[in-house]
């Protein structure tokens, strides 16, 4: 399981959650991705702030790794996964204690209008655009934005663009940087999108938040 423990910060006088807590990762190259992923996210009417403990911390304190051990047996029998900016926690288990992980397409609406589409220099410049700005973000191998055909027949996908990277590291990093920007007096929603479709032409799937 990537998620090797959960520890939330409690007052010892109130029992209450101090609002911060602790992730512990089997894979540690996994860290930077969920920081990324998750990371301003908005749950409810508070926003996420996401980082790597400092290593000043020192080691973990035997009540912690007990905490962590109870979180990793909650998760082994609950089997929780995070759909990131999906359902809310458990009730009474304070948090929602995993993350799905990303794919390396991510999704991009609220970019492109039907005219831009269908204009040939504007549909070839807003590709360039998004080819030099997506690419600071990591390794970017494509960049698909649909439009009408010829004959003006509508296809799935019309109104997206998707990114396309060599890793997930690269599109968590995206979508983190990209989600919530304006872009042509428009608010982007940056979401994953799932590989396979995105491989198989497929661009009207659902995607993932």
């Amino acid at each position: 399981r990537p998620l090797r423990g959960f520890d939330v910060v409690k007052d010892r006088e109130t029992g209450n959650s101090k609002g911060y807590g602790f992730c512990v990762y089997q894979d540690p190259a996994v860290t930077d991705i969920a920081c990324a992923a998750l990371n301003g996210l908005k749950m409810g009417d508070r926003t996420l702030t996401v980082r790597r403990a400092s290593a000043s911390m020192g080691p973990i304190k035997p009540e912690q790794e007990l905490i962590l051990q109870q979180a990793q047996q909650q998760i082994a029998m609950q089997k929780i996964a995070l759909q990131i900016g999906g359902s809310p926690p458990f009730p009474g288990s304070g948090v929602v204690l995993s993350v799905a992980p990303p794919t390396k397409i991510v999704c991009l609406t609220e970019v492109v209008s039907m005219d831009e589409l269908k204009d040939d220099e504007e549909y070839e410049e807003i590709l360039e655009d998004m080819r030099e700005e997506s690419g600071k973000f990591g390794a970017l191998v494509n960049v698909v934005i649909p439009r009408p055909s010829p004959a003006g027949e509508m296809i799935p996908g019309i109104g997206k663009v998707f990114l396309e990277y060599a890793d997930a590291a690269g599109s968590a990093r995206a979508k983190a940087a990209l989600h919530g920007r304006k872009f042509g007096g428009n608010v982007v929603t940056a979401t994953y999108y799932p590989e396979d479709k995105f491989l198989n032409g497929d661009y009207g799937a659902v995607t993932v938040a």
